[in-house]
Parts: C-alpha cells; structure tokens; sequence
C-alpha cells in the first residue's frame, strides 16, 4: 500500500485557493492577449494546455508575421526529439555534408564501360577567375592536339582566348550601347541587363568559336597565366567601372548629335583604356599572324619543335562545324534559340541553341562518346553536388530528411523562376550504360584542379544529367537530319535576362 496523505488546514486551504486564483487571472489575462493573436496557445512551463494547436505563422489576413504564433510554432517544432536532433546536427556543421546520403556516395563510382581513348592530361585549374567555358574548351581541343604530335601532357593557353574576349566583350559593349542610346536608361531593362556585366568572365560555344576563328589558339608554355588571370576580380571590376562610365559618355555624345567620325574617334580611346588594362594585367598577347616556335618532348621523351601561328595552330580544332543543344522544357522542342544583345565578336557568330528533348541530347552524347570524341557541357553545378567527392547526383543530399519539406520544381520550373541556369562548363568523356544500352552515370573532367573529385574528375549521375545538364556540344553527324534541320529555321529571339543567356 501507498503512504498515507495529510490533511491539509483550513489556512493552507484558502491560501492555496487564493494563489490558484491569482495565477488563473494572470493566465486569463496574458492569454487573453495572446488569443487575439495565436488562438491561445497556451505555453506555460515548456508545456502546453489540452487546447488544439494553431501551427500557423501569419496574422488572422495572412498578410503580416505574427511573432507570437511564430514563436509558438517554433516551440511546437522543438517537441520532436526529431526535430532536436536536426538541430544539433544543422546548426554546427554544412546541412549539405550532414545530409549527403551514403547510397548515392556509394553507387557513384568512376567506372565506365564506355569512354574515350585519350583524355587531356594534366587536369587544369581556372583558380579564382570565371574562366571555366574557356577551361572547357581547351580541355576539348587539347586532345587532338596530343594525339597529333603524340605527346602525354599538354595544357592551351587560357589566358590567350580569356585576353581577347576581354577586347572583344568591351567593343561588343560599347556598340551595344550606341545601339540603344534611344532608350530611356532610367526604365530599360535592356540597358540595365546590359551594364549589369559589360565584360563578365564568363562565355558560350559560340563566343569560343568567335575567337578561335578569329584568333586561333596558343601552347600555354607561350603565354602562361598572370596573377590577374588567375585572380580576375580586380581587373573584372576595374574594366566594369570604366565601361560603365565610357557608356554614359557615349549616350551623351549621341544625345548631343556629334557625328559618326567623332563618336568613332571617342570609341577608339575607350578600347585603348581597355587593351591597356588588359596588357597590363594580364601581359601583351603574342600575334595571331607571327609564328611562335613550340618546344616539347614527346611520348617517347624525344625533343620537337614546331613554328606555326595560332591560327594555323587552330586548325585540329575543326571549331566551326559543331553545335550547341540545348534542354529548355520551357520552349518547344526542335526549335532553334537564340538571345538578344549576347556574344563576344560584334557581328560575329550569334549564340544559337536547338532546342530538344533531354533524350536526344544524351543519345548524341554517347554517340560522341563512341566516336571518341570529349564534350564540352553547360550545367547548374551548383545543385546536389559535392566539389570535394566529385559527386553530382539528384538523390546526393537528402533535404527532406533534414527539413521536413521536398523540393518539388520541375526543371521547366527552376528556370522559369530563376532557381536554376546554366554557371559551369565542363567535358563528358565516358558514360556507364546498362543492359539496355541506357546512361546510368557520366565521367566529367572539370578544372578544379587535381584536388577536387577523383584526380580532378568527378561523376554525374544520370538523373542528374536530365535536371540540371542545359547544354551539350556535338557534331553534327551524332544527331539525325530533323535536328540538324533546324539550324535552318529563324531563331526565336530570348531577352538578354533570360536564364539561357547565361554565361557559364
């Protein structure tokens, strides 16, 4: 049996009747307060009453935050032993790495039974600079290089193509520029999009081809990377703020009707502070027309030489005949796509995309693939990735598992609302397929140095692919005469804000 209870006192009693009173006219009295704005949710002594819980956060209009239903709420979250332990977990460390789920780590291997018989060597690295499309490109072209004159190791010099699309990007701007001087800066859109990055470090194919066609392309033992090359945020801005100037300059002059001789004449002498920031950054380019004598050993350690120009040096590159394609599920497929007001060259190769559906661009990735050819690829790298495993996967990190909450969007979704674009380039040079000749994963050489990934490769799952891959460059012969069919249509025109006219 249990221990026997007292009897309280009369005194004791009516004291406590007393207390019992006071406490309930303060709760009445802070609870009616709070009712008027959290339902009364009653949170006395980190407990709750038996009243139902009103999880909501806004006001009664849904218009304003309610801190107090907030609050509630948070408190009612914290309930969750769940909960608590995300807490712990999410607060002290990145939610990305706490999340990473070891299946998908697991499954991401770097094995292919299908890949390409050389790939570039060593693995580049575009440092602190927004360089990677040129970083892709090069990879690309490197490897008929090497297989030319049979050598292992070979780099291209970045900093060349990176020095004249500078060049390129600021008369692209300042004719740009002259073109809308009718507008209106204060209400253009266009005008504002256009000063937002006059000549950003960032490119497309198309601008790769503008520059090679135009320049060629140079060993980089000729013209190595500078600091500002590697580091380009000093020179970036310098530039942007000088073009920003020299734009208002030239709107007056059209704005006071000078003629074309001396609107040509104060050009000039904004592209000469261009060329001279350039040269003095990143040191003067060698001529595209002089030949340069090249020394290197080849894969049998024997010494070569060869004097060739850049454009003459270019011709491996075969640059020209092939195309981009592009997954947009926003736009019709088998529709050509291009952007307004974008590019490098002024009235050189504009940005063209076709436009199909994810399956047609992967089969003519492995096609390439199985030609031996490597791939340059625009992408969203950002999204389920892991820079330092190298891993690119859809079911890489588990958000609702953390949160509570799934991310739903569609890719159509994510660029129709700003959430997802292109911001990386990249080479494809194996896939894994499956029994039924379908991708499962894909090789990817980045230029993130040998640090990042495996070596410097990562791995792209192909869930992946289909979300977040918006770009993939392929020759013409890998896809069939209805795509290439539309290189012949006139292109619907995007504004330069578009998602697709971003610059990876």
């Amino acid at each position: 049996m249990g221990a026997a209870q007292s009897t309280p006192s009369l005194a004791q009693a009516q004291r406590a009747a007393r207390g019992h009173q006071r406490q309930q006219q303060h709760e009445a009295e802070l609870y009616t307060t709070l009712d008027e704005k959290f339902d009364a949710v009653r949170i006395s002594n980190h407990t709750f009453s038996s009243r139902k819980l009103d999880s909501s956060i806004l006001s009664s209009n849904s218009s304003h935050v309610s801190s107090a239903k907030t609050e509630a709420y948070i408190h009612h979250l914290l309930q969750d032993s769940k909960n608590r332990l995300a807490l712990s977990a999410l607060s002290t460390a990145n939610p990305n790495a706490v999340l990473e789920k070891p299946s998908a780590i697991a499954k991401d291997t770097q094995f292919f039974n299908l890949t390409i018989p050389h790939e570039g060597s060593p693995v580049t690295n575009q440092r602190s600079s927004g360089r990677c499309w040129i970083f892709a490109a090069c990879n690309v072209f490197r490897i008929a290089i090497q297989q030319k004159y049979k050598i292992k190791s070979f780099e291209l010099s970045q900093s060349y193509l990176f020095f004249w699309d500078k060049v390129e990007k600021a008369n692209y701007f300042l004719e740009s520029i002259l073109g809308t001087a009718d507008e209106d800066i204060g209400d253009s859109r266009l005008i504002s999009a256009l000063m937002a990055s006059p000549v950003g470090d960032g490119g497309q194919w198309d601008m790769v081809v503008n520059l090679v066609a135009k320049y060629g392309i140079a060993p980089q033992s000729l013209y190595p990377d500078t600091w500002n090359a590697m580091n380009s945020g000093v020179m970036d801005r310098l530039l942007t703020t000088k073009l920003r100037e020299h734009a208002l300059t030239l709107r007056e002059c059209v704005a006071m009707r000078r003629d074309k001789d001396a609107i040509a004449a104060k050009k000039e002498e904004m592209m000469q502070d261009v060329v001279r920031i350039l040269t003095l950054c990143l040191g003067p380019p060698p001529s595209r027309d002089e030949k340069f004598t090249w020394e290197f050993y080849d894969s049998k350690n024997v010494y070569k030489t060869v004097e060739v120009t850049p454009l003459e040096f270019a011709d491996t590159t075969h640059v020209k005949k092939f195309i981009s394609l592009t997954n947009d599920p926003r736009n019709e497929y088998n529709r050509l796509l291009t952007v307004s007001h974008l590019g490098n060259v002024w009235e050189g190769r504009p940005i063209t995309y076709v436009n199909v559906d994810k399956i047609v661009l992967k089969e003519a990735c492995v096609a390439m693939l199985k030609k031996g050819l490597p791939i340059f690829f625009g992408s969203d790298v950002g999204k389920q990735s892991d820079s330092w495993r190298g891993i690119m996967d859809t079911d890489l990190i588990d958000y609702e598992l953390g949160f509570n909450t799934p991310l739903n969007l569609t890719k159509a979704q994510r660029l129709l609302t700003g959430e997802s674009q292109m911001t990386h380039a990249m080479v494809l040079t194996a896939v894994h397929l499956d029994v039924d000749s379908k991708p499962v994963r894909w090789r990817v050489e980045n230029s993130w140095s040998a640090s990042a990934g495996t070596e410097g490769y990562f791995v792209m799952s192909d869930k992946w692919m289909d979300e977040f891959c918006y770009q993939a460059v392929v020759d013409p012969s890998v896809v069939h005469k209805d795509v290439r069919d539309v290189l012949g249509q006139t292109a619907k025109v995007l504004p330069l804000w578009d998602p697709m006219g971003a610059l990876a």
